[in-house]
């Protein structure tokens, strides 16, 4: 008896030829100078954390790798607690952003999440989801 043979399978554990699930790619900011940018542009609060968020110029770093880029940042200083309450709270904000952000954010736009102390790992996770389709909405429709 031999074993089943296994899928084919492509770059990131995807079958080959399946088109990736959404069109729109998330990239994680990891230099300073693209947090302290973020920190001076619009943002918006919320319970559970602080939204920052701002449009790249044409020719910025990252803005002329692709029309569907957007960047993200997180951010939980040591306010938020310990480095295990720091990192639980990282890992939320970063799964609320994989949710929403293909949805709701907008390529070419950077935004950086902040933990806020007690609230980022004691929220409920749906109210955060839904905090932070409100956030973009709201950074969104500014002028």
């Amino acid at each position: 008896m031999s074993p089943p043979e296994a899928p084919v399978q492509g770059h990131k554990g995807r079958a080959a030829g399946t088109p990736p699930a959404v069109s729109v790619r998330l990239e994680v900011l990891a230099r300073r100078a693209d947090f302290l940018r973020a920190a001076q542009a619009r943002r918006q609060g919320t319970a559970g954390f602080l939204l920052q968020a701002r449009a790249r110029r044409e020719g910025e770093d990252g803005a002329e790798d692709g029309a569907g880029l957007i960047r993200v940042g997180f951010t939980c200083s040591k306010k938020v607690g310990n480095s295990v309450i720091r990192n639980r709270a990282k890992r939320r904000l970063r799964e609320i952003a994989r949710a929403v952000l293909p949805r709701d954010g907008r390529p070419g736009w950077d935004y950086v999440l902040v933990g806020r102390p007690e609230a980022t790992v004691s929220r409920d996770f749906a109210q955060m989801l839904a905090d932070l389709a409100r956030a973009l909405a709201q950074v969104h429709a500014r002028p």
